[in-house]
């Protein structure tokens, strides 16, 4: 498999598109790698790609093509990508999920069933000398802000970058997973929270990028070396008009920040395929962040073009299926002695540049708000290239997230501990308050019991005294 795989997939004809243009469809179908499409204009244009799906496609079909390779690269430590992009309602969703992904009907599990078992199939069949464990996050892109599907209450995820983990999300939950069958429950369960609306084209249209990640860490046990590797999953929100998808509201606003996304994606793909160009704007949105590393990075990369066949949707099938070629650099994450030792290399070149960087820092800040940063930027082991503004910003950036992020927490665990006091002092209270009450009873009662005992003692001795009761005086006689 090549480092980039582009391949199209064409759904069957729906309902709607039935009554609207009975059986009439815009592609002829050439061989598995070509067809021609039929324009607005009723132009053929021939497009070609590493492989088309046609409509009576099976699922087992394009996780074959697309995603076995992947999947074992991954094993060797070589990271995958795979994106399903589209018009909304092209069948991308399904494409990656199927029906759902505890579906029990085999033939219409969608790739991330399908990829779940074949990663756990693969480790398995591992020699008994190689340890491993698989890792799984998974996020939302929501109004260009990362989602923690695992945990809602992490809604606001930043992407960091450092030289050992490339693009990553701070923060975001990991769950360890060992079986197929727990990791597929995990998944229903973050695919329950994602945000989902209704359209005119769409009754379940997802209102926001996904993102599956896999972790795959192999380690020996005679020598003690460790790869990793990484599966990717994207099911990228559907392109919308407005006119078209009927949106209104909070639904356009969506529709707004979706296809804003889109275009970020799109800018970035012109910039890698258009030559050697001075930047690539990686930064523009959230999603192309995200996706750096399977755009132009250390990455194997399948696109999966999801499109509708019908007349009707001419126009969006065509902008889908102007997608080019990126070019890819994968390579293996492998550590040994000799990467060790390029590491500490580049480490040694890092810190020089750092202290070159905080020198040039101390003309204009305050040597304490210095000494902060240099302590923070070692602490969090930040690298970043001392000639960049951008990423010198960034690394500032960086410790200010943290800094806050680590005051929040201190206020949090400070509320916690007076929540905890205050308790603590109301039961003390409670406890004081039953003390007393148990010592005023103890003064009054038994004393009480004890006195009318002994009156009663008294008079019934009485008649066996021979001389007179009198009342006695406290006067002399």
């Amino acid at each position: 498999m090549v480092n980039v795989t582009v391949c199209v997939r064409f759904r069957p004809l729906s309902l709607s598109e039935k009554r609207l243009h009975g059986d009439s469809i815009c592609i002829q179908a050439l061989n598995t790698q070509s067809f021609t499409f039929k324009d607005e204009k009723e132009e053929d244009i021939t497009f070609c790609f590493d492989k088309v799906f046609y409509q009576d496609s099976e699922q087992v079909e394009v996780y074959d093509f697309l995603a076995m390779p992947i999947i074992e690269g991954a094993v060797n430590a070589i990271n995958g990508t795979i994106i399903a992009y589209g018009q909304t309602g092209a069948g991308k969703t399904y494409s990656m999920e199927g029906l759902g992904v505890l579906d029990g009907d085999r033939n219409k599990k969608g790739l991330l069933p399908r990829v779940v078992d074949g990663i756990f199939e693969l480790l398995q069949s591992l020699v008994e000398m190689t340890k491993w464990t698989v890792k799984l996050s998974m996020v939302e892109i929501y109004m260009d802000k990362i989602r923690d599907l695992f945990d809602l209450s992490k809604d606001n995820i930043q992407i960091k970058e450092s030289k050992c983990q490339g693009i990553f999300l701070l923060g975001a939950t990991e769950i360890p997973i060992t079986s197929s069958t727990e990791a597929l429950r995990c998944l229903c369960h973050g695919i329950a929270n994602r945000a989902v609306g209704e359209t005119q084209m769409n009754l379940a249209s997802s209102r926001s990028h996904c993102v599956y990640i896999f972790s795959v860490q192999q380690e020996s046990r005679i020598d003690g070396r460790s790869k990793t590797g990484k599966i990717v999953l994207v099911d990228l929100a559907g392109s919308e008009k407005a006119d078209r998808t009927g949106a209104g509201g909070i639904v356009l606003e969506e529709a707004k920040s979706i296809n804003k996304s889109l275009s970020a994606l799109g800018n970035v793909i012109n910039a890698l395929t258009a030559g050697k160009v001075n930047h690539i704007p990686y930064r523009d949105s959230k999603l192309t962040r995200i996706l750096q590393d399977a755009l132009g990075g250390n990455s194997r990369t399948a696109l999966l073009c999801c499109c509708s066949p019908s007349p009707s949707n001419v126009s969006e099938s065509l902008s889908t299926l102007r997608a080019k070629l990126l070019k890819s650099s994968a390579r293996a994450n492998m550590s040994d002695a000799k990467d060790s030792m390029e590491q500490i290399i580049d480490c040694e070149s890092l810190d020089y540049k750092s202290e070159r960087l905080l020198e040039k820092l101390k003309q204009n800040l305050n040597e304490e708000d210095v000494d902060m940063l240099d302590e923070l930027l070692t602490l969090e082991g930040i690298f970043f290239d001392p000639h960049s503004t951008e990423e010198i910003e960034s690394a500032i950036e960086d410790v200010t997230i943290k800094t806050i992020s680590a005051l929040h927490q201190a206020v949090e665990d400070l509320k916690d501990r007076n929540d905890k006091l205050m308790m603590e002092n109301h039961t003390l209270k409670a406890d004081l308050t039953a003390a007393r009450l148990a010592l005023t009873n103890a003064n009054t009662v038994p004393y009480a019991s004890l006195f009318g005992k002994a009156r009663e003692l008294l008079i019934s001795y009485l008649p066996s005294f021979n001389f007179p009761l009198r009342r006695y005086s406290r006067s002399r006689p």
